[in-house]
């Protein structure tokens, strides 16, 4: 069984910083199309960034030299390091990743489990 697995959430003043990660577990042949999302109380979810096998990097302008997304291919995990968080950043986080396993013949999409960021102001 594949799974994506979060931590690294919680609450912190605005001007914090918080580093989320998200490990993959499992028998994993490949690990890609890396991404975190948020989604906040009564909105939609929002790309936050994203990472890709050649180390392409897109943020959110809203994020854009705050947040730093990274990934370490040997341990199948990526990161995201959030500085200087506001209040609108607060909402619920999600890693996303395309992975190959030993289940499917394709790569399938998978989702962590969501935590929580909540900055005070």
């Amino acid at each position: 069984q594949v799974q994506l697995v979060e931590s690294g959430g919680g609450l912190v003043q605005a001007g914090g910083s918080l580093r989320l990660s998200c490990a993959a577990s499992g028998s994993i042949f490949s690990f890609d199309g890396l991404g975190w999302y948020r989604q906040a109380p009564g909105k939609g979810r929002e790309l936050v960034a994203a990472v890709t096998s050649g180390g392409t990097v897109n943020y959110a302008t809203s994020v854009r030299g705050r947040f730093t997304i990274f990934r370490d291919n040997v341990k199948k995990s990526m990161f995201l390091q959030m500085n200087n968080l506001k209040p609108e950043d607060t909402a619920v986080y999600y890693c996303t990743a395309q992975i190959q396993s030993a289940i499917y013949t394709s790569p399938q999409n998978y989702w962590g489990q969501g935590t929580q960021v909540t900055v005070s102001s």
